[in-house]
């Protein structure tokens, strides 16, 4: 079998060679580093970068200081369109910490990163060997599936078996070159372009010498499937004067965000008229999202929904899916009244 220092710094090579130039691998800052891995998340480069939410982000919170005083509010307003918004929770809570009690400095040591809220194994890697050079591993999905291709291993990647090769596979070649953050990036770069779930490329791949995988496509092996259950959500629409009621929610991942009001208990047959249609995923779930008429002189709204003016919608903060299914109804609304 290759070496690991072998195999490390073929990695290396071709990524210096190959690499793709994003803003956060221009920097060894700790706060900028962190904040693209949180945002990235769940969510694609594209989305990131293509529509601004990390320039703008930095460019509102520039540090954990700013970031730390920041309403929560504000920064889920910020937050809006990446979803998951716990994430934004999270990272307003990290910046709290640091500044309290680290002084405002981002711990160097990985026992004390790997210790802060909020931030699990590969984030602690991934900030300890992108921002200060440490040879700590990373393993994420792509990486998975490099590692799972690369020694042809068809141990289920989600069981305990599994991620404890992957994690001590990742740390083996981290430790063999003198470039972990040219490394751990090679490791994600290969899985994002070459190695990829379907139709890799493996007549571009810089290791392919070393690759034992016999049927690449069948590998990462995954032991659970992700069901998706489908739900139903009802919503209504009230416009007055006083502007469009929303419902501010609670107890969950969403909370203090605003949305469009679920739709009181009522029996299917008193159904009130519906204004449109549409759907969203969340996680596991596919939501189907009805949007009714709500006479509003026989409905009493708790103290959770509000009156929000017309001018004050785009400072909201609201999930995406209530964002477009509100603009759709407003355009709809203005070209009736111009009719």
């Amino acid at each position: 079998m290759v070496s690991a220092a072998s195999l490390s710094a073929d990695f290396v090579t071709w990524f210096h060679q190959v690499g793709r130039d994003y803003p956060w691998r221009r920097t060894r800052d700790p706060y900028a580093i962190l904040v693209s891995e949180i945002m990235l998340q769940q969510t694609q480069i594209s989305t990131v970068l293509d529509r601004g939410y990390y320039a703008r982000w930095l460019e509102r919170y520039p540090d954990f200081a700013t970031l730390a005083r920041a309403p929560e509010s504000e920064v889920l307003k910020t937050w809006e369109g990446l979803g998951y918004y716990r994430r934004a929770r999270n990272l307003q809570k990290l910046a709290q910490v640091i500044q309290s009690e680290h002084g405002g400095v981002f711990p160097t040591e990985p026992a004390a990163i790997r210790a802060l809220p909020g931030i699990g194994p590969y984030t602690a890697g991934a900030i300890a060997s992108f921002a200060f050079g440490l040879a700590e591993p990373i393993v994420d999905g792509n990486v998975a599936r490099v590692l799972s291709r690369l020694d042809n291993d068809a141990t289920p990647v989600d069981s305990a078996v599994g991620s404890k090769r992957l994690w001590e596979r990742a740390t083996e070649l981290v430790q063999a070159t003198e470039d972990p953050r040219a490394l751990n990036s090679a490791l994600m770069e290969l899985g994002q372009t070459v190695c990829k779930p379907r139709q890799p490329l493996c007549a571009e791949c810089p290791v392919k010498k070393h690759c034992r995988a016999t049927e690449p496509e069948s590998l990462p092996v995954k032991g659970n499937r992700t069901e998706i259950t489908e739900v139903t959500e009802r919503v209504v629409f009230v416009q007055t004067g006083q502007g469009i009621l929303l419902e501010q929610e609670t107890g969950s991942r969403r909370t203090g965000l605003w949305k469009l009001p679920a739709l009181p208990a009522t029996g299917e047959a008193a159904l009130p008229p519906v204004l449109m249609k549409t759907s969203y995923g969340i996680t596991r779930y596919k939501v189907t999202l009805w949007v009714h008429e709500a006479p509003l002189e026989s409905l009493a709204w708790p103290e959770s929904h509000q009156f929000i003016p017309l001018a004050a919608l785009a400072k909201t903060a609201m999930p995406s899916p209530y964002r477009k299914a509100l603009d759709k109804l407003l355009q709809h609304a203005a070209f009736r009244l111009e009719g």
